[in-house]
C-alpha cells in the first residue's frame, strides 16, 4: 500500500515515511519484523535525541496532571495508561472546527464523516466501534441510546479547555462503554484575576465565527462564562448524482453554544463546583432531490459537585451529572432523544506510596424514539489500588455493575510499569470491558430484548523513552470482543420486517502504535504511525471505515516573531461497507498555520487545510471539504 501524492515524491520522505512503508507487510501488523523495525525506529530516534540535548530549551516545565485514567489528579509520569492530552493552545493553533478533527492528530485515533464538520461523525480509538468509547464533558457522561456512543458533530470545540484521551479497556473505573477508551472534555475555569476575550474568525465556503467570554475568581469565588456562533455556507456533501438522494444544493451548518462554570470555596476543606454547557447545531444533509435536508442537534451537559479534603491523605467528591442529546430531522419527520443522569461518590486514601479509591455510582438512560419510551438504570461500586515505589508502578481496579436489564457485570484490570533506568519504561496491563445493549437494540421494531452485553478482554505491552522535551513511545495491544451486536438484514425474531440486532459477532482490534517527540535544530518534531488490523473476525473481513495503516506528523518553530507550523495525516485505504466490497483509496493532506502577537492583546492566526485540495472520502459518495482556510483574530488582555 502506498500513499498518493507523498509517496511518489523521495525526496519528501522523512524517516518516519519510510519506516512507514517497510515495517511491516500490508497483510500482518504485529509480526516480528514489525516490532523490529519499530523499536529500531525508537532506539535510533532516542540516540539522535540524546545528541540534541544540548540544544533544548532549559526553561523548567510543570509535569501534567491528569484526571481521567483513574478519577484521580495524578502526574502523567504516575501513569501506566496510554494517555494523550490536548490543551487549550494546541486547539486554537489547531484551526480546527470539529473536536473529532482536533482528536484525529493523536495516536490511535481515526475519524469518519458523512460529509462535513455538522454531520454524522464517528471516532474510532484503536480501531473499535465509536460506541466503544466513553465520553465525559466535566465529568458528565454522554450517549446516546439510538446510535449508541456520543454525537460528536454536537460538540462545540469553541468553548473547550482541554482534553484527556485514555486508550484502553477501562471499564473497571467507568464501567459500561469504556471498551476501547475513554475521552474526557474539560471546559473553561476560572483563574486569579479577571480575565475578558473576544474572538473573530473568516475562512472560504463562507465560514465565519466569534466567540467572547470572561473568566475570573476573587475570595472565595471563581467563574467561566464564554458564548460562540459559528456557520458556514459548506459544499455539497453527495457528491454521487447516480446515488439516492442526491441534491445540488450546499450543505452548510451554524452552531450557537454556551459554556458556564462557577465554583466556591465554601471552607477550606470543601469546595463546591457546578458547570453547563449547550449547544445548537442545524446542519444540512442530502435526503431528497428537491428538499433542503436538515438536521437538529440540541445537547447539554449540567453537573454539580463537592469537593472535599477531609485530610492530607482521605477526599471525597459528590457529583450529580445529567446530560441530553436530541436529535431531530426536517423536513422529513425522525426524533430522538436521550437523557443520562448519573450520580457518583468517590472517595480517595493516600498512605505513603499507596492510593486507595473506592467509589458508588449510579446511572440512568432513557430514550424517547417515537414509540419508544424506556428508561434503565446501573448501579456500580468500583475499588482500585495505586503504587508508586521507586522505578514499580502498579495499579488494579476491579468493578461490579447491577443493570436493571441484564443482571450483574464485574470488570478488572491491572497494569505495570518498570522504569529501568531514568529515561527507559516498560509497561504491560490487561482489562476487561463491557457495553450494554442501547434501548433502541432491545426495544425499537428491529430490536431484540433478549441481548446479552457486549464484552472484551484488552492486553498491551508498551516501551517509552523519555528525556527532556523528547519522547519516543510503542505500544502493541490486542482487544478482543464477544457478543458483539450487529444489525442482520432480513433476519426474523423482531417486528421489523426488514433486520433485527442481534449477538452474532465477534471482533479483534489489533495493532501497534508508535509516537514520539523530538526538539532539535530549533524545531519541535511530532508523530505517530499506527499499524492495526480492526477485523470481524465472524466473517474474516475488515471493519468498515478504519484503515490498516495511519499517521500523523509534525513540526513547531519560532521565526521573526511567529510561530509556524506544518503538518501532515495520511491514511491507507479502508472499505466503505463491511463486506468489504467498496474501497476507498488512500490519502494525505497536508497542513500549515501560523500565528504571532499583534501587540495591544491581539493574537493573529491563520491556518490552511488540505493544501493540496486533495480529493478523498470518509464514506462511499460522501465529498470532504477540500482545501479549506480560516483566518482568526484574538483579544486577550494578559
Amino acid at each position: 500500500m502506498k500513499f498518493p501524492s507523498l509517496a511518489s515524491r523521495p525526496d519528501a520522505q522523512p524517516f518516519a515515511i519510510a519506516a512507514w512503508h517497510s515495517a511491516a507487510p500490508a497483510h500482518s501488523t504485529l509480526r516480528p519484523l514489525a516490532l523490529a523495525s519499530a523499536l529500531a525506529l525508537c532506539a535510533g530516534l532516542a540516540g539522535q535525541a540524546q545528541a540534541q540535548q544540548g540544544q533544548q530549551p532549559t526553561a523548567q516545565v510543570l509535569e501534567e496532571v491528569v484526571v481521567t485514567a483513574t478519577r484521580t489528579e495524578q502526574p502523567l509520569s504516575d501513569l501506566v495508561a496510554d494517555v494523550s492530552i490536548i490543551d487549550r493552545d494546541t486547539i486554537e493553533k489547531s484551526g480546527a472546527t470539529g473536536v473529532a478533527d482536533v482528536l484525529a492528530r493523536l495516536p490511535g485515533i481515526e475519524l469518519a464523516r458523512d460529509g462535513g464538520v455538522g454531520t454524522s461523525t464517528s471516532v474510532y480509538i484503536r480501531g473499535a466501534e465509536a460506541r466503544y468509547t466513553a465520553v465525559f464533558i466535566d465529568g458528565v457522561r454522554l450517549d446516546s441510546q439510538s446510535t449508541g456512543g456520543a454525537t460528536w458533530e454536537s460538540i462545540p470545540l469553541a468553548l473547550i479547555d482541554r482534553i484527556e484521551v485514555v486508550r484502553g479497556a477501562a471499564a473497571a473505573v467507568y464501567g459500561s462503554d469504556a471498551v476501547a477508551g475513554v475521552i474526557q472534555i474539560f471546559t473553561r475555569k476560572g483563574e486569579a484575576g479577571i480575565h475578558p476575550y473576544v474572538s473573530v474568525g473568516l475562512g472560504n465556503q463562507g465560514t465565519r465565527d466569534v466567540s467572547a467570554g470572561i473568566s475570573g475568581a476573587q475570595g472565595l469565588w471563581d467563574y467561566a462564562v464564554s458564548a460562540a456562533y459559528e456557520e458556514s455556507d459548506g459544499f455539497n456533501v453527495l457528491n454521487n448524482p447516480n446515488a439516492w438522494g442526491y441534491n445540488p444544493d450546499k450543505d452548510g451548518y451554524d452552531r450557537r453554544s454556551f459554556q458556564a462554570r462557577l465554583g466556591l470555596q465554601v471552607h477550606r476543606q470543601h469546595r463546591l463546583e457546578g458547570s453547563w454547557l449547550g449547544s445548537r447545531l442545524d446542519s444540512g444533509y442530502d435526503s431528497s432531490a428537491t428538499e433542503d435536508d436538515r438536521n437538529k442537534h440540541r445537547m447539554q451537559a449540567l453537573n454539580l459537585g463537592l469537593h472535599s479534603e477531609w485530610s492530607e491523605r482521605y477526599r471525597t467528591r459528590l457529583s450529580v451529572g445529567d446530560s441530553r442529546s436530541r436529535y431531530e430531522t426536517t423536513p422529513s419527520v425522525y426524533l430522538t432523544e436521550t437523557n443520562v443522569r448519573s450520580y457518583l461518590f468517590h472517595n480517595e486514601y493516600r498512605v505513603g506510596i499507596h492510593q486507595f479509591t473506592a467509589a458508588l455510582e449510579r446511572r440512568e438512560d432513557q430514550l424517547e424514539n417515537t414509540p419508544i419510551d424506556r428508561d434503565h438504570h446501573q448501579n456500580a461500586l468500583a475499588l482500585g489500588y495505586g503504587l508508586r515505589a521507586g522505578a514499580h508502578t502498579l495499579q488494579a481496579n476491579v468493578r461490579r455493575d447491577d443493570d436493571s436489564e441484564f443482571g450483574g457485570k464485574s470488570t478488572g484490570s491491572l497494569a505495570y510499569a518498570f522504569a529501568f533506568t531514568p529515561q527507559w519504561r516498560a509497561s504491560a496491563s490487561v482489562g476487561t470491558a463491557f457495553r450494554a445493549p442501547t434501548l433502541y437494540q432491545r426495544f425499537s421494531d428491529s430490536g431484540n430484548a433478549s441481548l446479552k452485553p457486549e464484552t472484551s478482554r484488552n492486553v498491551e505491552l508498551g516501551l517509552r523513552w523519555a528525556q527532556g522535551s523528547s519522547s519516543l513511545g510503542v505500544t502493541a495491544y490486542q482487544n478482543r470482543v464477544k457478543n458483539q451486536i450487529t444489525y442482520v438484514s432480513g433476519a426474523g425474531g423482531c417486528a421489523s420486517s426488514w433486520g433485527c440486532y442481534e449477538n452474532l459477532d465477534k471482533a479483534r482490534y489489533k495493532g501497534v502504535t508508535l509516537e514520539g517527540t523530538l526538539y532539535a535544530a530549533g524545531v519541535q518534531w511530532r508523530g505517530s504511525m499506527d499499524f492495526q488490523k480492526p477485523e470481524n473476525q465472524t466473517t474474516g473481513l475488515l471493519l468498515a471505515r478504519r484503515a490498516k495503516r495511519h499517521a500523523t506528523f509534525g513540526a513547531d518553530a519560532h521565526l521573526a516573531g511567529w510561530d509556524l507550523g506544518a503538518e501532515v495525516q495520511a491514511s491507507g485505504r479502508r472499505w466503505s461497507d463491511p463486506a468489504n466490497t467498496q474501497l476507498l483509496g488512500g490519502y494525505t493532506l497536508f497542513n500549515l498555520y501560523a500565528s504571532r502577537n499583534l501587540g495591544h492583546d491581539l493574537s493573529l492566526t491563520a491556518r490552511v487545510d488540505n493544501v493540496g485540495d486533495k480529493n478523498y472520502e470518509f464514506a462511499r459518495n460522501y465529498a470532504t471539504a477540500g482545501r479549506t482556510f480560516h483566518v482568526g483574530l484574538k483579544w486577550a488582555p494578559q
